[in-house]
């Protein structure tokens, strides 16, 4: 696999990042996930705008950003990537310097990194069944919504579910239902999507605003609010969104059904919504 790094192209077992590196010291660094269906970048300009917002977050030029769609689009095709489904990965670290908490001198160059690699779609019966989730505490720092490269906690709240035999792990905040341990949480309430409100307590998912989307599109009632864990019994339908997770049901909740146990109309009308907008003809792995 051939991938970028810091100006070249190299193959993958080559590619060498310094042990001074401030993304592996300090987690100092962003990182932007990108979706391919058959070879086409999906959403492309909305995270590359979101990488350019983290960077200036971490302050970071946001130039920094710029050529990048140029490299993945030769990477996928070195990477015989043009027709596959696929995804692009992008790194980018404040550098490699002497280990101190303050920024390095002036003039330090980042570090930018970029893979593509074959990613095939969710299963079917991911889609046409639903997943199971869990719960756990929220215990990540205040700024979600930048796409940091410190997910530790994200890491441990995944593994926590993988063991538990579940899909995600959903973070919960004051009693909250905020989101999943990479992707976004949507719920329905009597006919009326909700979703926490974009803030810094959550990632702003590029795949979640394109969903919100679709569904005032297709005559779907979409609020931001809260979802209380302690009224799981009003929420009839739970469903994930994410970059390689499109539109998920959720159909148990640490060991509860939700709703009926299947899932829900609304998102299935979303799953399909998305299935037309992205070119794609079934919900398959």
């Amino acid at each position: 696999m051939i991938v970028y790094l810091n100006g070249g192209f190299t193959d993958h077992a080559n590619a060498k990042v310094s042990v001074d590196d401030r993304g592996f010291l300090f987690a100092d660094g962003i990182y932007e996930v990108i979706r391919a269906y058959g070879g086409r970048p999906f959403l492309a300009d909305d995270h590359y705008a979101r990488m350019r917002r983290g960077l200036e977050a971490i302050r970071l030029p946001s130039a920094t950003a710029d050529g990048i769609a140029a490299v993945a689009d030769r990477l996928l095709e070195e990477n015989g990537l043009a027709a596959a489904d696929a995804t692009i990965y992008i790194q980018v670290t404040r550098g490699a310097a002497p280990r101190r908490h303050s920024f390095p001198d002036p003039g330090t160059p980042p570090t930018v990194y970029i893979a593509t690699r074959n990613t095939p779609r969710p299963a079917h019966d991911s889609f046409a069944l639903g997943v199971a989730a869990i719960t756990v505490p929220d215990i990540r720092w205040g700024r979600c919504d930048i796409k940091s490269v410190a997910l530790l906690p994200n890491v441990l709240a995944n593994q926590q579910a993988k063991e538990a035999g579940a899909f995600e792990a959903i973070f919960v905040k004051d009693g909250v239902l905020i989101e999943g341990s990479h992707s976004n949480l949507l719920g329905v309430i009597d006919g009326e999507i909700i979703t926490f409100p974009e803030c810094n307590y959550i990632l702003g998912g590029i795949t979640r605003r394109f969903v919100l989307d679709l569904a005032r599109e297709i005559g779907i009632p979409v609020r931001e609010g809260p979802l209380f864990a302690d009224r799981f019994d009003d929420i009839d339908e739970l469903f994930l969104s994410g970059t390689t997770t499109e539109v998920m049901p959720i159909t148990r909740l640490d060991g509860r059904p939700v709703g009926d146990g299947r899932p829900g109309d609304l998102a299935r009308r979303l799953q399909q919504a998305y299935l037309d907008a992205a070119g794609l003809t079934a919900a398959h792995g």
